[in-house]
């Protein structure tokens, strides 16, 4: 296994990128002290209104001085040289009360003729552990995103949902779905090619060095033990594996990370975390408490979403780029360590 310090995978970081996993910063003027913070933040090359500027404070992504800012906060005072930072994209910042885009039992982040994108909540499998059962029979199991899409379009234009890919049972977050044979078969394409871009938020134990990089492994599927492991070097099923990674906020005893992957193994970015003692927090499958861990912390699956999904549209080739926020489980936990700090 290796770990590549930033700009060695050929996927440089850019100063686009930095704004968005850390966001924009601004000092303010001489001339600017004593305005309301909302209103300065409002102006056309911050957030561009008023209402945005209340948006962010309300969703916790406006900082002073690196002090997070309240709603309330919107009518204080800025005062020359303090510094102004606008987080547009922290994990786990929804806003409080918003209303779900719940339509048969599942969050639809997007939809049109070809293809649905759901926010997949942790704890429901993708699809049916078997297939042949009945959704009757798998009661006990509980049903599946592909079960509710089913019963979804068999009532509404009968319409066959088709898997594109799929996360693990326990981790949250966007998955796409085809609506018609062409389309599953060119996104199944564009995913065998490693075109779609994947990104997801992974809290993990301790603290990884270098602080961004890429990690690569050989990883072979363990079938008795239902998990992947390190490959033998003479092993012949062995696939490679590999992952961009980021500390995108560092907290007492663990660090959030984003994760780009570029391939998309089973159980990938549980396994290649636990290699390096930097488990995923939660994990009860994947190794449990790193090496480096110093306080428990409780979360009762592993701390994985799957942030963020762009591709190719199947029919016309248009950009489609979806984000699913963290679930509230996450969110709250972030907060917490937030709070510690």
């Amino acid at each position: 296994m290796t770990s590549t310090p930033e700009g060695a995978s050929g996927k440089p970081f850019g100063s686009s990128r930095d704004e968005r996993v850390r966001g924009r910063t601004w000092t303010v003027e001489a001339a600017e002290a004593g305005q309301r913070l909302d209103k300065f933040l409002a102006a056309a090359d911050r957030a561009g209104s008023r209402s945005r500027a209340t948006d962010a404070l309300a969703r916790g992504r406006v900082f002073v001085d690196e002090a997070e800012m309240a709603p309330a906060d919107g009518a204080r005072a800025v005062a020359a040289g303090e510094v102004v930072r606008l987080w547009m994209d922290r994990p786990g910042s929804a806003a409080r009360g918003a209303a779900p885009r719940a339509r048969h039992g599942l969050d639809t982040v997007f939809e049109d003729d070809t293809l649905i994108v759901v926010n997949k909540p942790a704890g429901m499998l993708t699809v049916p552990l078997d297939d042949a059962e009945p959704v009757t029979a798998r009661n006990a199991e509980g049903a599946s995103v592909l079960d509710l899409l089913q019963q979804r379009y068999r009532s509404h234009g009968g319409r066959e949902p088709f898997v594109v890919h799929r996360i693990d049972r326990d981790t949250s977050g966007v998955v796409l779905f085809a609506l018609t044979a062409r389309a599953r078969g060119a996104l199944v394409k564009q995913f065998a090619e490693r075109t779609p871009e994947r990104v997801y938020l992974a809290l993990v134990d301790g603290h990884p060095h270098p602080s961004m990089g890429t990690w690569h492994d050989r990883l072979s599927w363990d079938e008795a033990a239902c998990r992947q492991r390190a490959a033998r070097p003479d092993d012949r099923d062995a696939v490679d594996a590999l992952s961009d990674y980021r500390v995108v906020e560092a907290f007492a005893s663990t660090s959030l990370l984003e994760v780009r992957l570029t391939t998309g193994r089973q159980g990938q970015i549980r396994v290649q975390a636990q290699l390096r003692g930097h488990p995923l927090v939660g994990d009860r499958r994947y190794g449990g408490r790193g090496p480096a861990s110093r306080d428990p912390i409780a979360f009762d699956r592993q701390a994985l979403h799957a942030l963020q999904l762009a591709f190719a549209h199947p029919i016309d080739r248009r950009r489609i780029e979806v984000t699913a926020p963290p679930p509230a489980d996450l969110s709250k936990l972030l907060a917490q360590l937030r709070h510690r700090r």
